[in-house]
């Protein structure tokens, strides 16, 4: 197993999701929902370490591609590599954004939009929900 793969066994079932996950989690990963705005203790994260999916604990960004957005969710400027996550079109809301998911479980983390810093000029908007942070020591 890589360093950035999975660490848990990931649910099969609806049932199984909503047994793993808090509510919360659930709402967010599962139904794609939104974390009130500065809400996230992962705002102010700025020791070394990477972020987890909070369903699968697949690592999908470091701090390395963290920065301050002002937006009032935790963003990222790229993840952590390509199969890291994936994205897809979001229709929802009367508007086109794109969706970022977990490239393992699929689990719903936020959206990028196209006005984040050099080098990517990607901001990888992503729900503190949807994280778990790993300090390196």
């Amino acid at each position: 197993m890589s360093e950035h793969e999975s660490t848990q066994e990931r649910p099969r079932t609806d049932e199984e999701w909503r047994e793993m996950l808090s509510s919360d989690e659930y709402r967010i990963l599962r139904e794609c929902g939104t974390e009130p705005r500065n809400s996230s203790e992962l705002l102010d994260i700025e020791g070394d370490g990477v972020f987890r999916c909070a369903g699968c604990g697949q690592v999908l960004f470091t701090t390395d591609e963290k920065f301050g957005s002002g937006t009032g969710w935790p963003s990222f400027w790229d993840p952590v590599d390509n199969d890291a996550v994936e994205t897809q079109p979001d229709h929802s809301h009367g508007m086109t954004r794109t969706e970022v998911v977990c490239g393992d479980c699929g689990g719903h983390l936020g959206h990028v939009f196209d006005d984040g810093p050099e080098p990517t000029g990607k901001r990888y908007c992503i729900n503190g929900i949807a994280l778990r942070f790993e300090d390196e020591e």
